[in-house]
């Protein structure tokens, strides 16, 4: 029934907002296409339902070549590779609003943990590879609600590269966050995280993830003082 309910949510949601936000699309689509490389969707291979892959679709914000320059599947605060508008996009989330295409084939559904490349993927710990991807991807989840400024975060550790950051404390953490995710599954938890996904996007210093997930593994990293 929760599977059926879910499924269900995702067609009236991305149908909902695919009327919504196609004007949105248009002045977007003219803008990409007319700076930086000309690019206007992105297509990555990401790690789906059953670790199978799938294309997610983003609007492209970052030169052609970024998984092949810099840091690689990584980005970083201020990172040279995204474009003057990309970064616009990135910092409102626009960018992955087209990722209502992927809601609408089923690759994706509305909560779940956030779809990796093969290198990020490979940060988690084995066990979490085993299991993170029991259940689908989602279009946003608790690990999106408390990494939402990745980027900051890896910057904030200057005194260490962004790929031993990711691996060594944010993988092992996202993944904990994850599998509470799987443990804490219902309706309640899934409209939680929608409605705190949303207020975080408009006041993104607010804490209030804290005072609605009581029950979260506890990190020494001291993530609480960026949000």
């Amino acid at each position: 029934m929760y599977k059926f309910f879910k499924r269900v949510l995702d067609l009236l949601v991305s149908v909902m907002l695919l009327i919504f936000i196609t004007p949105v699309f248009i002045p977007i689509i003219i803008i990409l296409k007319c700076t930086a490389e000309g690019e206007v969707f992105y297509f990555q291979k990401r790690i789906g339902l059953n670790n199978s892959k799938f294309h997610i679709w983003k609007f492209a914000t970052m030169l052609k070549n970024s998984m092949k320059m810099g840091t690689g599947s990584i980005t970083v605060k201020n990172d040279s590779r995204v474009t003057p508008f990309g970064r616009f996009l990135r910092k409102t989330k626009i960018n992955e609003l087209p990722q209502v295409i992927n809601l609408i084939k089923g690759d994706i559904t509305i909560v779940g943990p956030r779809p990796l490349v093969m290198e990020t993927f490979n940060a988690y710990p084995d066990e979490i590879k085993n299991k993170i991807y029991k259940i689908k991807p989602g279009l946003t989840g608790i690990g999106s609600i408390f990494f939402r400024d990745e980027e900051s975060i890896i910057s904030a550790f200057s005194n260490q590269s962004p790929v031993e950051v990711y691996n060594n404390l944010i993988a092992p953490y996202k993944g904990e966050l994850e599998m509470w995710y799987q443990e804490n599954q219902t309706v309640l938890t899934d409209l939680k995280i929608i409605f705190a996904t949303a207020w975080v996007i408009v006041f993104p210093k607010s804490k209030i993830s804290y005072r609605i997930f009581k029950n979260l593994p506890q990190s020494d990293i001291l993530f609480k003082q960026e949000y």
